[in-house]
């Protein structure tokens, strides 16, 4: 062990190897010799551990190219989604249509008019530039965009409800994923959480018996990831308004997965659109960018001018403001709902949730044909399945799609699964009985391709 610990590279002749010369190129001195330590250290261990190890010059440079060649590469980088689930919240929730994308790619590699006013060459609002969109397209006064929905409920109450009450119905006391849950949110900003009614059923009267002095408003939350059935009842949003605009309060709805448009054409259950909530009269109505609507990361507030200038006065809003990116992109958006027919060619998650059976049945067998044609031993099957929608959106909805499975006589499922994972170009799929599948429904145009290569480097 002794002997071979001694007979270990020297760092000075590694960094002085022919093959290390080209890595200062990128990387500057301390950095090569940092993973040259890195390398030894771990060829030094394995030793140590008892190991036939490889000590020779080479097979140290070689680990530590492997460990530069995996530092170039970029953490965040693409992937290919064949779960069926087009709102993936791990997978980054909704793609981007080529119009947002060309419009983030537009003001990003320019300077531009963020905050500043054109006409009257002076400062201007960054809201300004899809305020109008959205007031068009919701019926509301105003509207404001903060970084995600979850800060645009955080800065609604903070601005509006700090020291009161807050009254909500105990079905829909939502938790959003990551442990995030709404009564902490309202805790979080200094109100207090007043729960009213049943899990299953809360009347309108509920809500009446619960108002006092320290009452600051009424919140409801559209449980949109999840549903309460049968025995259940809650008032309907007139009349919930009603109620608060009597006793002088303030009624606020965060609907998290905004609609614009009604998806029940394609299949998809009947959900509110954010238009008909405005019109129920809510003070200030809040939601997504990057789910149903289909664009960048982003909690859209609209509602009245009386509750949105107060919004867009409040010091914590500079602390959740959004970038030209992300209004670049939502603008973009925004636009192709000014004609619906157009949204549902250009956005890329109305495109996959409104594909036809024989687009679907297309799709299938022609990535079954390049995977049989590879020779390479995998056993092909199409079989019927089910897509979601995913990202907390139609909970119970399943959309018919069709599935390629394979199977390789020489791999098991889970190690078909984690190489196709940590391919070049990494794939996500499903697994069932033995058998790893691709959802049609979420693949894009070139992923067939990418798919068979991997197929090809992995036996």
């Amino acid at each position: 062990m002794q002997e071979k610990l001694s007979q270990l590279p020297k760092m000075n002749e590694l960094l002085e190897d022919v093959a290390v010369a080209p890595w200062f190129e990128v990387f500057d001195r301390p950095y090569v010799k940092n993973y040259l330590n890195e390398a030894l250290n771990q060829v030094r261990q394995a030793i140590l551990a008892g190991e036939d190890v490889d000590i020779s010059h080479s097979a140290v440079v070689a680990i530590a190219e492997r460990k530069l060649t995996a530092k170039k590469r970029p953490n965040l980088r693409p992937m290919i989604n064949a779960t069926g689930t087009a709102l993936h919240t791990n997978l980054g929730r909704a793609l981007l249509s080529d119009k947002a994308v060309e419009a983030t790619q537009r003001v990003n590699a320019r300077y531009s008019n963020l905050e500043y006013n054109v006409e009257a060459g002076e400062r201007g609002s960054r809201y300004a530039h899809i305020e109008d969109l959205l007031k068009e397209l919701t019926g509301a006064e105003a509207a404001l965009v903060v970084n995600n929905n979850a800060a645009a409920v955080m800065l609604l109450l903070t601005a509006t409800t700090q020291g009161q009450e807050v009254l909500i119905s105990r079905g829909e006391l939502v938790e959003i994923g990551g442990s995030f849950r709404v009564p902490d949110v309202i805790e979080s900003v200094g109100a207090r959480l007043k729960e009213v009614g049943a899990t299953n059923k809360t009347h309108l009267r509920d809500y009446e018996r619960a108002i006092t002095e320290e009452t600051g408003a009424l919140l409801r939350v559209h449980t949109s990831n999840y549903r309460v059935v049968g025995f259940s009842q809650v008032p309907d949003d007139k009349d919930l308004v009603a109620l608060a605009h009597q006793h002088d309060l303030p009624a606020f709805n965060d609907l998290g997965s905004g609609l614009l448009i009604d998806l029940q054409p394609l299949g998809l259950p009947r959900e509110p659109l954010v238009s008909e909530v405005v019109a129920s009269g809510y003070d200030v109505v809040s939601f997504s960018g990057d789910k149903l609507l289909g664009g960048p990361q982003a909690g859209i507030l609209v509602g009245t001018k009386q509750y949105i200038d107060q919004l867009k006065r409040h010091p914590l809003l500079r602390a959740l403001r959004v970038d030209k990116m992300t209004l670049a992109g939502l603008e973009a958006t925004l636009q192709a709902y000014l004609k619906p027919e157009q949204a549902m060619k250009d956005i890329p998650l109305l495109q996959m949730l409104g594909q036809s059976e024989e687009k679907l049945a297309r799709k299938a067998q022609t990535l079954a044909d390049d995977i049989r044609v590879l020779n390479k031993g995998y056993q092909v099957n199409i079989k019927e399945g089910q897509s979601q929608v995913g990202g907390g959106a139609f909970p119970e909805a399943r959309l018919a799609t069709h599935l390629v499975e394979i199977s390789h006589p020489d791999y098991s499922e889970s190690t078909l699964e984690q190489k196709l994972r940590q391919a070049e170009f990494p794939i996500i799929a499903r697994t069932s009985d033995g058998k790893v599948q691709f959802d049609v429904r979420t693949l894009l145009e070139a992923d067939s391709g990418k798919i068979c290569q991997a197929l090809v480097e992995m036996i």
